[in-house]
């Protein structure tokens, strides 16, 4: 049976609408405001000295409007980069160790072996690949391999504005919009010498945490194929994995970079709500999307941080906070750090055996001098309550006519839960709101007025069959995918930043990711502790079996 088509008009009214929600609906007042809050709330004066002295020496001038930023100028430093990180393949690069060419061929070459299984590409472009990576060849030669990722093979979610280039959202629409263009995150890693590989499969409209799709094929876990990925950035976390891209963009309304990323054994960061430009990026829900970096190493990530943070004219919730060196911050030591492990929520309804993985990660950086206590911490449970509101009633606005008009274009699962959306009434949207400012300031006051970060595990349990989680009714598909999400959504709705490293494995060799939140905009601290813990484990360096058969 052949699939229906939308309408040209359909298409085009629904790119309008997606331009208007990137653009007006990040303008209102209400999410510059809780910016604001966040930026008050961001400083234990305990630590004013050490977030100082990670403060560059001057800021920036504004940029002029509409533009995403400079070109990279700066030579990368000659830093202890650990081998394997991006970091490290961009010294060889600019030493002529190896070419931007050669690596962008060797990704190329495993996508066309593994990508067939792995379903982690929409879209790959392998001739504007090539075409980019001789002109950062050639500058490379004339020694201009000045930007921080010159020469690394990167690939974006598909619902990241590229100029000229059609973005499907994850939806059966291969042309949800065509953008004019780029993405303010996608222009800043360009601007940094990076070489784009096409644009990465997702859970449609990015509604749902575990990386199935019927039109485009479900993404599979690198680790075991047939589980599931992560979602909703799950050809992120997938290609990254699997060697397909050396980094990757995601994005995460209720932990859909830190989800994958756990699934997967990677790195993903959620950043602190106004630290990244969200221009150009397909919304889902304006009030707790995030747009972060996914990489194979803390390390990574700390590069990526640097590259996409700070305020752009384009998206009026972003913060002009001076963009720290994370970086510089990641080999300081960890010792006399204040970490709390919630002992309510965060380890209800966990597995067993991933508990017991992540309170041996916990030991580890205990074993590094982190002085670890046990906390309670403001019930995360109105959290997640208030996440829903605002992300139900979000995305219904956003999807309303695609929803209304033809419905049958969209997955059960994911329908069912945008139709919910408009059952949100005005006056407990508004209550939400509210009662999220007032959760954040209490949330912050009462856990970190004790210590400086929190350790959670990131999913409740180790990736399950893909099979099992898609089985049932549509309202079944949906519990599981609240449950899965349950231990990242809370600091979506807080807007705190919070990262995930890979801390074990399963008996079945599936990953599991340990979650470290931090104060608003101190992703400097969370990276530092990523990096001592995966330096002291090193999981990070393990490749998926699929990789070498």
């Amino acid at each position: 049976m052949s699939r229906p088509e939308p309408s040209a008009g359909l298409v085009a009214d629904l790119a309008a609408a997606i331009e208007r929600a990137a653009g007006d609906l990040a303008l209102a007042e209400e999410p510059a405001r809780f910016v604001a809050a966040l930026e008050e709330g961001s400083t234990d004066p305990s630590q004013a000295g050490v977030v100082a002295a990670l403060e560059p020496a001057s800021v920036a001038p504004p940029r002029p409007a509409g533009a995403p930023g400079p070109r990279a100028t700066a030579v990368p430093p000659r830093c202890s980069a650990p081998a394997g990180t991006l970091a490290a393949l961009v010294t060889a690069v600019r030493e002529r160790e190896t070419s931007p060419v050669e690596v962008t061929e060797a990704c190329l070459h495993r996508i066309a072996r593994l990508d067939a299984t792995l379903r982690a590409f929409i879209r790959v472009e392998p001739e504007n690949a090539r075409a980019v990576a001789r002109v950062r060849a050639a500058e490379a030669t004339a020694g201009r391999a000045s930007g921080h990722l010159h020469g690394v093979p990167v690939a974006y979610k598909d619902l990241f504005a590229v100029r000229g280039r059609p973005a499907s959202c994850g939806t059966a629409v291969p042309e949800y919009f065509l953008a004019d263009a780029d993405a303010t995150a996608v222009a800043r890693l360009e601007a940094a010498g990076a070489v784009p590989l096409g644009k990465l499969n997702m859970t449609e409209l990015a509604l749902g945490p575990f990386g199935d799709n019927a039109h485009h094929g479900d993404v599979q876990n690198p680790w075991r194929p047939g589980y599931v990925s992560g979602g909703s950035s799950s050809g992120s976390g997938a290609a990254v994995a699997a060697g397909l891209a050396w980094a990757a963009l995601g994005t995460d309304t209720g932990g859909s970079i830190r989800l994958p990323a756990a699934a997967c054994g990677i790195v993903g960061l959620k950043p602190t709500y106004g630290r990244v430009s969200r221009a150009g990026v397909m919304p889902l829900s304006w009030s707790l999307d995030h747009v972060g970096p996914m990489t194979r190493s803390v390390h990574d990530t700390a590069v990526l941080l640097g590259l996409l943070a700070g305020a752009d004219p384009r998206d009026a919730t972003t913060s002009h906070r001076a963009v720290p060196d994370y970086g510089g911050a990641l080999e300081r030591p960890v010792a006399g750090l204040q970490a709390g492990v919630p002992e309510n929520y965060f380890w209800d309804e966990v597995d067993p055996d991933l508990a017991r993985r992540v309170r041996a990660a916990i030991d580890v950086l205990a074993g590094l001098g982190l002085t670890v206590r046990e906390l309670v911490v403001p019930d995360p449970r109105h959290l997640v309550d208030v996440a829903h509101a605002l992300a139900r009633s979000e995305s219904a606005a956003v999807h309303a006519r695609l929803v209304r008009e033809t419905p049958q274009l969209i997955q059960p699962a994911v329908r069912a839960r945008l139709e919910v959306g408009f059952q949100v009434s005005a006056h407990d949207y508004l209550q939400a709101i509210r009662l999220r400012a007032q959760a954040t300031r209490t949330f912050i006051a009462d856990v970190f007025g004790e210590v400086d970060i929190l350790l959670t595990p990131t999913i409740p349990e180790p990736a399950p069959r893909l099979a099992d989680v898609k089985a049932g009714s549509a309202d079944e598909v949906v519990r599981r995918m609240n449950r899965f999400s349950r231990l990242t959504r809370p600091f979506n709705a807080l807007g705190l930043p919070a990262l995930t490293v890979p801390c074990g494995f399963s008996e079945e060799g599936l990953p599991v990711g340990l979650q470290i939140a931090g104060r608003p905009f101190d992703e400097a601290t969370i990276l530092q502790v990523g990096y001592a813990y995966e330096q002291a484990a090193g999981f990070w360096r393990r490749e998926p079996p699929l990789t070498s058969s």
